[in-house]
């Protein structure tokens, strides 16, 4: 949690309108609608029989029109029959057809911004692989298209003591087997060997929980289908890692020759025997 920075919402409602949930989003907007011919309304209202045929009477006959003047609708029985009302209105135009120009660009924004549908395993597995132990982390593309160029890194986040007794957060690159793939389009199990010069070698759950450790694996790459660069990135705590455990196989040969990736297995482990 983060304490002592101050809020400046109004300062960046950009990044706020990018990163809020699609459903307070729209009410936002709403919000914002209601309010703003709330206001218009009481403005048209300081002087009377400005607005001609105004239907409903009153204040939300005002409302409505101010509606039709903020969506530049103007549907003719309503209209500004003094120049108080003209003025207003043609504020009004203008002010709804610079928010209209703004909430659609940030809609466009928001559908146009590129997702990484990658799906990871919730836990990765500490095994034997070719005689030394391995840790093993599955990743897989959740789309039918291909991921091109795609990368791969692993670090080890921890805390530490300097020399001087100091404490200090520190992040280490923990090199992978094959860190790259041409084609990401299925699955990707990626490897890094606990060689003898492995920050993790004689690591144990209970030694990465006192160090506050965890790994963070980051896949980035370019849809083949949009040309956009995706990214994503999963964690995995201490209680996360799996020692003598291996993935289940998701791979399954076809009797008609055709194999098949059954991703309801995707997440499964089992012990290493």
């Amino acid at each position: 949690m983060r304490e002592g920075l101050p809020r400046r919402r109004w300062q960046d409602l950009y990044h706020v309108f990018m990163t809020v949930s699609w459903p307070r989003l729209f009410l936002s907007f709403a919000g914002f609608f209601f309010a703003f011919n709330l206001l218009f309304a009481a403005v048209y209202s300081l002087q009377a029989n400005d607005i001609a045929h105004v239907n409903p009477p009153g204040f939300w006959g005002r409302f409505f029109f101010s509606v039709e003047t903020l969506a530049t609708v103007g549907y003719g029985d309503m209209h500004p029959q003094t120049v108080f009302a003209h003025v207003i209105a043609s504020f009004e135009i203008f002010v709804g057809m610079m928010s209209l120009a703004l909430i659609a660009g940030m809609m466009f924004a928001r559908f146009s911004r590129p997702t990484a549908r990658i799906l990871f395993a919730h836990h990765a597995v500490i095994r034997p692989l070719d005689g030394q132990p391995t840790l093993m982390l599955r990743a897989a593309n959740e789309r039918h298209n291909v991921i091109m160029e795609a990368q791969a890194r692993l670090r080890l986040v921890r805390d530490e003591r300097s020399v001087e007794g100091y404490r200090i957060r520190r992040i280490h690159d923990l090199p992978l087997r094959r860190s790259e793939q041409p084609a990401f389009l299925f699955g990707w199990t990626l490897m890094h060997t606990l060689t003898p010069e492995s920050l993790l070698a004689s690591a144990t759950a209970e030694s990465l929980q006192a160090e506050n450790a965890f790994l963070i694996l980051t896949i980035l790459g370019i849809d083949e289908t949009t040309g956009q660069t995706l990214m994503a990135r999963h964690e995995y705590p201490p209680e996360m890692l799996r020692w003598q455990h291996s993935f289940a196989d998701i791979l399954i040969p076809g009797a008609d020759g055709i194999d098949r990736f059954d991703y309801s297995r995707f997440h499964n482990i089992e012990p290493f025997v």
